[in-house]
């Protein structure tokens, strides 16, 4: 290529300016739809391990093996809700109601004067916006029909776009990589790589262990009402599970709700008062939610990314507001992904080696918090020892029969030759 014609350095940098800010307009104008890209890429991540596993142990090529997945999966999305529908729809029919009864109980307490000792309290402008707010959830105005309408079917073509996205980046995922990887010269691709994969830990950790501790959750409360006979055991359980995705807030709010429902109904066998069975039901959540808290997240996010619980929590709370439970579910990764970037940029600028180490131990809980020294007894030991005697090693007891043997082996002076050479 002739060297006049290539591009001189000062239009280069002006080309790659403007085309920087024309990728940053794009993504600001096309926020919604890149949000929802990212919902169909965490999708396909999510079962992209299944893909991996029947293309590699199975005798099948990367496009049956996606096909076999997504399509089992989509099966699985329709048909699991269907069969459960039923069950879901008395349930939460129950709960709603529940909930709509205390709050018109709310409502009726609030429009009556409040007073604590000797102090009188008018909250009935608090009633009225209960009331307004509980109108406005069971009968919507008839002209929201239309917006409601074209709502739904603007979040049904969304959902459209987001199954077929997840089969393109299930099926085009490793040649899009590869494309990207393509972009980096030569000398730099392998760090490149190593940094993919390293990210890649950490997604896969994190988002795995959430999923599991998730499931666990809401199969324990769910199980943990139906012994209590608390009603809408079903519905609570899986609200339990997935609020357990957004740390702190999401098990409160839970509790919350199933307090509520206990306040109202009750229990279907426990001769109490229903004050006294929602009592039982916040102790029992605490005591499971700690047993959660101290042994089974430890174990299950042992692997997963290891931070601060305070700038975690913050993060979350954060990332609640703006974007919602999406934005809970990925904060902390993409948090600590940006870490590992920043180290990696970091050493580079400081002229260091791109790692340090093998990256097996970043991000990762120490052994002693997954399991934590057993504390011993003093007088257990102390009683034990004083039972067994004194301890005499092996190689003390070697030592001591050598020793007599040497002994028995050596020649041993003859007493009357002795006594002959004492009398001379």
């Amino acid at each position: 290529m002739n060297r006049d014609s290539q591009w001189s350095l000062a239009f280069r940098y002006v080309v790659g300016i403007i085309f920087l800010i024309a990728i940053i307009a794009f993504i600001f104008y096309a926020r919604e739809a890149i949000r929802n890209l990212v919902i169909a890429a965490f999708v396909a991540y999510l079962i992209n391990p299944a893909v991996d596993y029947f293309s590699k142990r199975m005798i099948m090529t990367r496009t049956a093996a996606v096909n076999f997945v997504y399509f089992s999966s989509l099966i699985l999305l329709v048909g699991v809700p269907a069969t459960l529908a039923p069950i879901f729809y008395d349930e939460a029919q129950i709960v709603i109601q529940d909930l709509l009864n205390l709050s018109s109980q709310l409502s009726n307490t609030l429009s009556q004067p409040v007073r604590i000792f000797g102090l009188v309290f008018h909250l009935e402008e608090w009633a009225q916006s209960l009331t307004q707010v509980q109108g406005a959830f069971l009968t919507p105005l008839p002209e929201q029909a239309l917006q409601i309408l074209e709502t739904t079917s603007v979040g049904v073509l969304w959902f459209v776009i987001i199954l077929v996205s997840v089969h393109i980046f299930l099926s085009e995922w490793p040649s899009m990589r590869d494309k990207l990887f393509s972009f980096v010269q030569e000398s730099y691709r392998a760090e490149v790589e190593e940094l993919y994969s390293r990210v890649r830990r950490i997604w896969m950790a994190y988002l795995r262990g959430q999923i599991v501790l998730m499931i666990i959750v809401g199969v324990v409360f769910t199980i943990t009402w139906l012994i209590m006979g608390i009603p809408g055991a079903l519905v609570l359980g899986v609200i339990a599970g997935l609020f357990t995705l957004v740390p702190d807030v999401g098990p409160f709010l839970a509790v919350v709700i199933a307090a509520g429902v206990a306040l109202l109904e009750g229990s279907t066998w426990i001769p109490l008062s229903n004050f006294w069975v929602a009592g039982i039901l916040v102790i029992v959540y605490l005591v499971l939610i700690n047993l959660k808290n101290f042994f089974l997240r430890p174990i299950i996010m042992g692997r997963s990314v290891h931070m601060n619980e305070a700038l975690v929590l913050i993060a979350i709370l954060i990332a609640t507001i703006m974007e919602g439970v999406l934005g809970a579910l990925l904060v902390v990764p993409v948090l600590a992904s940006l870490i590992v970037i920043g180290g990696y940029i970091q050493r580079r600028v400081l002229g260091l080696p791109p790692f340090e180490g093998d990256g097996s131990t970043q991000f990762v809980a120490p052994p002693e918090k997954i399991n934590p020294p057993r504390r011993e007894w003093r007088r257990k030991n102390k009683r034990e020892h004083l039972n067994k005697g004194p301890v005499v090693s092996t190689e003390t007891v070697t030592d001591s029969f050598e020793s007599e043997a040497t002994l028995q082996l050596e020649p041993q002076p003859d007493p009357n030759t002795t006594q002959e050479k004492i009398e001379k």
